[in-house]
């Protein structure tokens, strides 16, 4: 029996991971990028571009609910939601399960993501597409933000990596589109990698978002896929409270929002704005 192909991650120089490949659902090479989605025994489905992983259908439930599930109980009274990104589908599938919300936008540079997603990773979205409330945008996150006459009680930038295509969701002037249409009480959050190996995008994002909102902050989570550590999240808001609401009253609320989780309750909702040392001494040097 040949021996599988595996495939490498190319992230990090020094090391990094690798993946058995059982089966090539699609492959595509271009002078843009390279992408690929695999089956793999220990985690599904996995999608990578660029020799990065983006994800995969094993543990992508851990990422999708600390996006969502933390701003939006926070909040507790979101009614518009903005996700950047997110063509998979899940961050959709997750928001779209807060009864309250009445719009939710979604803003995807690539219309074939989106179909393309439906068609290799049905799990990710499972439906959500299909949502009366649900309104996609084809249309450069940062345009969007700087050109929409709307307003959001949160947005959630569900972005690659600052590197290539993802980089212009790192800006300034990004940020300053962000907190332009955020309501009162409104929050933004962001993915903003794994901050032991990824120190300087945690520190750069912190100082940007500083200039725009007065609460800036992250919450972490450990993905497996995203290995090296912690996942940290950038969290903005004009208010500090929502940063630091009481275990109690995210109880409730999470209780009244018939919410069912397999990673997300509400002690790991107040527990994940702790964050590891060496990541506060950096964001104070």
């Amino acid at each position: 029996m040949a021996d599988k192909e595996m495939w490498y991650e190319t992230l990090h120089a020094g090391f990094g991971q690798y993946f058995s490949v059982d089966n090539v659902l699609y492959r595509e090479q271009t002078g843009h990028q390279d992408l690929i989605i695999f089956e793999n025994a220990a985690l599904g489905r996995v999608m990578a571009l660029d020799g990065v992983v983006q994800t995969t259908e094993r543990d992508e439930f851990i990422y999708h609910e600390m996006m969502t599930h933390i701003p939006l109980l926070a909040h507790g009274a979101a009614e518009s939601v903005l996700i950047i990104g997110g063509g998979d589908g899940a961050m959709l599938r997750e928001v779209s399960r807060h009864q309250g919300i009445k719009k939710i936008t979604m803003v995807e540079i690539d219309a074939g993501v989106v179909t393309f997603c439906k068609q290799y990773l049905p799990n990710h979205s499972q439906g959500a597409y299909d949502d009366p409330r649900f309104t996609l945008v084809i249309d450069d996150g940062v345009n969007f933000v700087k050109q929409t006459a709307e307003k959001f009680d949160v947005i959630i930038s569900d972005c690659t990596d600052p590197i290539g295509p993802g980089e212009s969701l790192f800006t300034s002037e990004f940020y300053a589109g962000c907190h332009r249409i955020l309501h009162e009480n409104g929050i933004f959050v962001a993915q903003n990698g794994v901050c032991f190996l990824q120190q300087d995008e945690a520190v750069n994002s912190h100082r940007k978002l500083g200039h725009y909102f007065k609460d800036v902050s992250f919450y972490q989570a450990a993905v497996p896929t995203y290995y090296g550590g912690i996942m940290t999240f950038a969290w903005a808001s004009d208010n500090p409270a929502l940063r630091q609401l009481d275990a109690s009253t995210i109880a409730k609320r999470f209780t009244a929002s018939g919410l069912t989780c397999r990673y997300y309750n509400p002690a790991i909702h107040a527990g994940s704005f702790a964050l590891p040392q060496y990541l506060l001494n950096a964001l104070v040097g």
